[in-house]
């Protein structure tokens, strides 16, 4: 049967197709939080049917990815700093039950795949065009799938699942750590990571991934602080004018005295 034109009959594949789409420029940056996102202009763009959108942006909404506006149509969701510590407190606390577990369930296959997926994330490129270039798409992958590994081996499809959904809420908010200038070294944080996993220290573990994702926190939050105006203080002058007793009054108190 040949593929259907209207947009309400899409094939699968032009929605899944979209939806690929449409959630690594999410998670990318390339659509900001708020935008407005108009089912012909990215039909348009993306070469498919508008239904094939519309069954996309759907799958967005309940990946929490997309909001959906009465007689709006849909918008890309927003973002917030209370959010983001909502999300950091619960991520850090699904991460140390899943890194526990991966710990004390994991055999040398989840070693294997840890160290694999280290070494990729390692050998991709953060940036495209050097420090200050667009993020790398294949470094996003890389690092998802890194994580992914650190908890391959929990033992629970559902753990699994819950943190891959908060993973990727927190990547929005992770590549704005990006665009915040620091010294942070996020190999050597990996490494540390990798070195505690294969240790099997589930404590210090735990530990330092809730300072690497809290860190990541930390950086956005400063960052959309409003810079703070220095105090204004008097000069030396006019302190010591303040300080020393006019004359007619030192001249009272010689009298006085």
């Amino acid at each position: 049967m040949p593929e259907a034109e209207n947009g309400d009959a899409a094939p699968r594949s032009q929605a899944t197709l979209a939806y690929r789409a449409i959630r690594s420029d999410i998670l990318s940056g390339r659509h900001a939080p708020d935008k407005k996102l108009k089912i012909q202009d990215l039909a348009d763009e993306l070469k498919v049917s508008p239904g094939a959108i519309r069954e996309a942006l759907s799958r967005l909404v309940s990946a929490q990815l997309v909001v959906s506006q009465d007689q709006r149509g849909f918008a890309v969701a927003p973002l917030s700093i209370a959010d983001l510590e909502d999300l950091t407190d619960v991520r850090c606390e699904i991460e140390a039950i899943a890194l526990r577990r991966s710990v004390e369930l994991g055999n040398v296959e989840w070693e294997a795949g840890l160290l694999a997926a280290a070494h990729r994330l390692r050998a991709t490129p953060g940036r495209l065009g050097g420090r200050k270039g667009s993020v790398n798409p294949e470094w996003l992958t890389a690092h998802a799938a890194f994580h992914a590994a650190l908890v391959a081996a929990c033992g629970s499809a559902r753990l699994r699942a819950l943190h891959a959904h908060l993973y990727e809420q927190s990547e929005r908010y992770r590549v704005l750590s990006g665009k915040v200038e620091s010294n942070r070294d996020i190999d050597t944080e990996h490494g540390e990571i990798v070195a505690l996993a294969l240790a099997r220290d589930a404590k210090g573990l735990v530990e330092a991934m809730v300072h690497h994702l809290r860190t990541t926190t930390d950086l956005i939050v400063a960052s959309r602080q409003p810079p703070k105006r220095p105090a204004k203080s008097r000069t030396p002058a006019a302190r010591t004018r303040v300080s020393r007793p006019r004359r007619s009054e030192r001249a009272t108190e010689d009298a006085d005295a």
